[in-house]
């Protein structure tokens, strides 16, 4: 029986190196008629394979000439939400020269790594009817030098793949105990400290994350290590600006081997309370799409890789990263 997994993969990897004239054909034979395609700003939703194929596919191989697919992570599984299906979940870097506009950032001329979250549902066909994929726009703008953030809060790099090497069609096994953990860690995430921003059952002995956990954000967050890095980086200056930030609702949630994966389009709602990345609160209501990939060892998790759509995020803050490139 053939692995929907690869099936889907091998399908992705078409898109971006086939020839010209094929892209049509390709896209109508890997994708449903009555297809629920989205992506994060500025590009919005595709319903059909020509409007993925003009709205995103052909722009993204005109921007970043000879396009190629590096996936640092693919797995795939039965979505332990309401929704259920089979779904792919892939944290990849679109590569190529970036020789022209990419949805808005301009281009360097030089190589450049697009890197994206993506989430597929896969038909008992082959055939994707649903995505969810969110583009590090920013991060992009920041490769170019063009950075639209006044400050990064941790450290600015490419998204390494996993430690372990075997992120792309795990050996099957595991029996979803990955995204066991992951929804423990979930259970106790949402309460906090509001001084030392902790949560019960996150650390120490029990806990749900390693004591070495490594943490990749988007352009603007960044990366850290090990619990008190996290904080210090990222959830403090969050939960200061959105103290009332609630998440957890999940479209789709999948296991495979030691990986899981878990989206929401919105995932999170709050209200803007404190000041972030330098533009201040003023209390508005928020949303946030949120992809997590998790990466599982002896009962906790070692490593997180977060993509967040911050274009539309900062957007409904009342700025436009665009205008803002290399200010």
């Amino acid at each position: 029986m053939a692995d929907f997994r690869e099936t889907a993969r091998n399908f992705l990897h078409g898109l971006a190196t086939c020839g010209e004239s094929e892209l049509d054909g390709v896209a109508a034979a890997g994708l449903t008629d009555d297809l629920d395609w989205r992506v994060s700003a500025p590009v919005g939703r595709l319903s059909s394979p020509g409007e993925v194929v003009e709205g995103f596919v052909r722009p993204l191989r005109a921007g970043l000439s000879h396009l190629r697919r590096r996936d640092e992570i693919f797995i795939g599984g039965g979505n332990r939400r309401g929704g259920g299906g089979n779904w792919v979940a892939s944290v990849t870097h679109h590569l190529g020269n970036f020789t022209g506009a990419v949805f808005g950032a301009r281009p360097s001329g030089h190589l450049a790594f697009l890197r994206a979250g993506e989430f597929y549902r896969v038909e008992d066909d082959g055939r994707i009817s649903k995505a969810r994929i969110i583009l590090d726009l920013p991060d992009l703008m920041r490769q170019a030098g063009r950075t639209p953030y006044p400050f990064s809060l941790g450290l600015e790099t490419l998204f390494p793949g996993p430690a372990t090497h075997d992120g792309v069609l795990p050996a099957p096994g595991g029996g979803g105990e990955s995204l066991d953990i992951v929804e423990r860690m979930f259970a106790g995430l949402h309460d906090y400290d509001p001084d030392g921003f902790g949560s019960e059952g996150q650390t120490g002995e029990g806990g749900t994350w390693a004591e070495d956990m490594l943490w990749y954000g988007p352009a603007g967050v960044g990366s850290n290590y090990r619990w008190e890095g996290f904080v210090k980086d990222h959830r403090a200056a969050f939960l200061t600006a959105f103290p009332d930030r609630r998440g957890g609702d999940h479209y789709c949630r999948v296991s495979d081997g030691a990986y899981a994966a878990v989206s929401g389009w919105p995932s999170m709602r709050m209200t803007f309370q404190g000041d972030y990345l330098g533009v201040k609160a003023d209390g508005r209501e928020l949303t946030l799409r949120v992809m997590d990939f998790y990466r599982c060892a002896d009962g906790r998790i070692a490593e997180n890789w977060v993509m967040l759509d911050y274009v539309d995020l900062m957007a409904q803050m009342g700025v436009d990263l665009f205008e803002r490139q290399g200010e």
